[in-house]
């Protein structure tokens, strides 16, 4: 997986912003959540970690590479040491159901708000 073209993914989900917390970690949120942290030195990113479903969390952390995230394991948060651990297209799919999950638990005024400022698609012919 190519985890900087995945913190590009993260900036076009609804309702995504980003900060730096921690003196180094990009955290990606929806609704003022986390939901993707990504471990940055020297400008790179060298981890990635997200929420994902109970039932998928021992599933992942059996993945070679894949651990419980720090401080965030009891959350059902994993953290990706080894970019090889992931395809991009899975990590990709990771990454937006933590999105999910997280703006799940929002507020329905807060996810009415981000639906509201997310541009409407075209539909396909």
């Amino acid at each position: 997986m190519n985890i900087d073209s995945l913190r590009k993914f993260c900036a076009t989900l609804p309702g995504a912003t980003v900060d730096v917390k921690w003196g180094a970690d990009e955290c990606h949120s929806v609704g003022g959540r986390m939901f993707a942290v990504f471990r940055v030195a020297g400008g790179k990113a060298t981890k990635l970690s997200f929420k994902c479903e109970p039932s998928r969390f021992l599933e992942l952390t059996d993945l070679p590479g894949i651990v419980p995230a720090p401080y965030l394991a009891r959350a059902h948060w994993v953290q990706v040491t080894d970019a090889r651990a992931l395809a991009d297209a899975q990590a990709r799919e990771l990454v937006a159901r933590s999105h999910s999950l997280v703006h799940a638990k929002l507020t329905r005024r807060d996810r009415d708000a981000i639906a509201a400022a997310t541009p409407k698609r075209k539909a396909a012919r």
